[in-house]
């Protein structure tokens, strides 16, 4: 029992010889055996060629924005001065003059109509409990309810005079 080592024994690395055919040629396996490069090795090598073809991608996209800048700062310079008449004769007064048209006509349609006042009452009973439950705004849930109650009115008010 004791009579052998029970460390292996440091004669080489261990070879594999399979009785079947590996389907790798003799010459490859032999230059794996041979090469120094490691998994690391290749892993740099690979990171390092990743880089470069990112940084030259990113090197052609800078020049190939830089040229459309500059084409476009070209364009710009060349257009002529009186450019506003070319798109369609607008100048700041015009603008100013349709602006304040718009504005009129928009105040002509903001006709309110008046709340009635059940709603309005309700609106405000709301608005006074949450402000006086400002940390339970939970508590006024029957105001909530009165509100609904009236919006619900309101609105079958305006459906059935719709429909008729």
């Amino acid at each position: 029992m004791g009579s052998s080592s029970s460390k292996p024994s440091d004669s080489g690395p261990h070879v594999w010889k399979g009785a079947a055919q590996t389907g790798v040629s003799q010459n490859l396996v032999e230059h794996l055996e041979t090469s120094n490069e490691t998994d690391t090795s290749r892993l740099q090598s690979l990171e390092l060629q990743i880089q470069n073809r990112v940084a030259a991608e990113l090197k052609r996209l800078r020049a190939q924005e830089s040229d459309a800048l500059l084409e476009a700062q070209q364009k710009l310079s060349a257009e002529p001065a009186d450019a506003a008449d070319q798109h369609g004769g607008k100048d700041r007064q015009d603008v100013a003059k349709a602006i304040g048209e718009l504005r009129a006509k928009l105040e002509e349609r903001k006709g309110f109509r008046q709340v009635p006042e059940g709603l309005e009452r309700a609106r405000g009973q709301v608005v006074r409990c949450l402000r006086e439950n400002d940390r339970r705004p939970l508590d006024c849930w029957r105001e909530v309810e009165a509100f609904k109650e009236e919006v619900r009115r309101m609105e079958k008010g305006w459906v059935d005079q719709v429909v008729s």
